[in-house]
């Protein structure tokens, strides 16, 4: 069972959430309003495993609640339910900080399998070991920097940086490839479950996001590589 907070002010679709993910054993909180949702977090912090966040809202939007969470340091993971489907939303939604969205009108059937996948995935970060040669624990060491997957950091020197969900799913996919050419299909389908609602300008916008944190110079990259037309490619010792 997953403590969910699910951030909605229409109260037929927020009692339907409840419902629904009270039937599947889980604990739902319910609030209407961004200020509400930023208190409930400040009051129960990392209890909450979940949230599932409107974009519309009274007051602040589901985007500034979501970079506030992330500016506050606050990492667990969001599903962000947005209006409409456009890129241009669901860019905002990865650019505030939301790790998945679904565009209205949704299945029920398909929110509460996100929800599972974001709670199983966040569950398996905090538990999972896979020892490498580069690793100590569930770690993974390059070019003076260090991804540490059980904390969703990334350590350059005497700086730590967090990461979303998202963002380490994504960089443990292109680590865990080296080598090797990633396309965005298999990026949409291992990372990302095959959204056929995702536009693939949203991975492209998460490579660029990474290439801010790992890359010395990020519009010259030299760890993660664009293979034209196809994809990318991790190279964790690039040569010069």
């Amino acid at each position: 069972m997953a403590s969910l907070l699910v951030v909605e002010d229409e109260p037929h679709i927020a009692s339907g959430l409840r419902f629904n993910l009270e039937a599947e054993g889980h604990d739902v909180e319910i609030s209407e309003t961004g200020e509400a949702a930023l208190a409930a977090v400040e009051a129960r912090g990392t209890t909450i495993d979940c949230m599932v966040l409107d974009v519309m809202l009274p007051g602040i939007d589901g985007f500034a609640v979501a970079a506030t969470l992330r500016a506050r340091g606050w990492f667990n993971p969001i599903l962000m339910l947005t209006a409409r489907g456009r890129a241009e939303d669901v860019l905002g939604g990865f650019e505030a900080g939301a790790d998945d969205y679904l565009a209205k009108p949704f299945d029920l059937n398909i929110l509460v399998a996100r929800v599972h996948a974001l709670v199983r995935r966040h569950a398996w970060h905090r538990t999972q070991v896979q020892p490498e040669e580069a690793r100590v624990g569930d770690q993974f060491t390059f070019a003076g920097k260090t991804v540490d997957f059980d904390t969703q950091e990334l350590r350059v020197g005497d700086h730590t940086l967090p990461l979303t969900l998202m963002e380490v799913n994504l960089l443990r996919y292109l680590i865990e490839r080296e080598g090797q050419v990633v396309s965005r299909k298999n990026i949409l389908e291992d990372v990302w479950n095959l959204r056929e609602d995702t536009d693939t300008r949203a991975i492209d916008h998460f490579i660029a996001r990474l290439r801010k944190y790992i890359e010395d110079e990020p519009s010259r990259p030299r760890h993660v590589l664009t293979v034209r037309s196809v994809g990318y490619r991790f190279l964790s010792a690039p040569k010069d």
